[in-house]
């Protein structure tokens, strides 16, 4: 008997190395705008609340509201035609997607990326896996709603779901709609910082991840 009817997986940091699109995306924003640019490292380290949260982020502090939200806008436009200049899935994420599709195992992707970009990148990754974004009208995580929507499309509930992550954004977004969290350590927060951030334990392979699901 299977301990899991449906996983539901973060994206970024989870699934997909995406971070140096992200960042090399907003660097190119950033510098045609006169602003500081940043390390990947520390894009690592802001990355998991949503685009504009990560604009905000990256612009010096104190910048006005209106500025942040023109250069979010052609972020979020100049990342929407050039997703995947460098992203891949981490390695054992595809063979894990299957095996759960084998084992008649509901897997869908809850993102806080926008909705467009999301269903892109799932598509030309993960083709035929549900894939649900930010729309810009419910909430982002690590407010529920997105999970409970993609649960009602997979016809499951909160008690028999998995929801898989690599942050405190993703452990929050398991508690808020009461599902079983997985935190993983290969994405985009250390270890010490997830298990004093929401995370019971931290798994390090999607061998672990499996052993966790079956």
């Amino acid at each position: 008997m299977m301990k899991y009817r449906a996983v539901l997986f973060d994206m970024d940091g989870t699934l997909l190395n995406t971070l140096g699109d992200i960042g090399g995306t907003l660097n190119v924003v950033l510098s045609a705008n006169g602003y500081p640019t940043h390390t990947m490292a520390e894009y690592r380290n802001m990355v998991g609340n949503g685009a504009r949260r990560l604009t905000k982020d990256a612009l010096p502090e104190g910048t006005p509201e209106d500025e942040v939200e023109r250069i979010y806008l052609l972020y979020r436009d100049y990342y929407r035609d050039h997703p995947c200049s460098v992203t891949e899935p981490y390695p054992g994420a595809v063979e894990l997607l299957e095996t759960l599709r084998k084992n008649g195992i509901a897997a869908a992707v809850v993102s806080n990326k926008p909705d467009a970009t999301a269903k892109e990148l799932g598509e030309t990754f993960f083709p035929g896996v549900l894939t649900v974004g930010d729309d810009g009208v419910h909430p982002r995580k690590p407010a529920p709603d997105n999970v409970y929507r993609t649960l009602e499309q997979l016809g499951a509930t909160p008690a028999e779901t998995l929801y898989v992550g690599d942050s405190e954004v993703d452990a929050a977004t398991a508690h808020n709609a009461g599902v079983d969290a997985a935190i993983v350590g290969w994405g985009y927060r250390d270890r010490d910082f997830l298990l004093t951030h929401g995370a019971a334990e931290v798994l390090e392979s999607f061998d672990q991840l499996l052993e966790k699901i079956i």
